[in-house]
């Protein structure tokens, strides 16, 4: 038996990234800081930010990749998965992402959102690579505008 499962919570560094596949399937794409505050051995106060490359697929991708925007707090669950191709200069390239499972939207952050410091309603998608995956569609009070 084995396991690889990610879970991670952080701010999102840009807008999402939206493409289609050859085949017409969606994939966003979203880069999240996740942060670690501590005090070293000598009393100082030491931040470490660590960047990860989250891909999304689906209708999920779809629908929610307009809400993905820079500043957002989101929670995030997924298998760390690496790639590996050629690049234009004929050189080995890899990457290492999380292809999420489920995505739920925390705060507003970014383009606007919460007013107060209540907590988001939680919006998100499990088994986001299936194609009748179900989420809570954003209603018209989630609306930043």
């Amino acid at each position: 038996m084995s396991v690889n499962k990610a879970i991670l919570i952080g701010n999102l560094g840009r807008d999402a990234e939206m493409r289609f596949t050859a085949g017409g399937t969606p994939v966003a794409t979203v880069s999240l800081a996740t942060t670690e505050r501590y005090t070293d051995r000598d009393g100082q106060k030491r931040e470490e930010t660590q960047w990860h490359r989250i891909v999304i697929w689906g209708k999920t991708a779809e629908t929610l990749h307009e809400y993905l925007t820079k500043g957002k707090q989101i929670y995030v669950e997924g298998r760390i998965q690496t790639r590996e191709w050629t690049d234009k200069e004929g050189r080995p390239a890899r990457t290492t992402e999380i292809r999420a499972d489920r995505v739920v939207l925390l705060s507003g952050g970014g383009g606007g959102g919460r007013q107060s410091g209540a907590p988001a309603r939680d919006r998100y998608a499990d088994d986001l690579g299936a194609p009748d995956t179900a989420f809570d569609a954003p209603s018209d009070d989630d609306i930043p505008f």
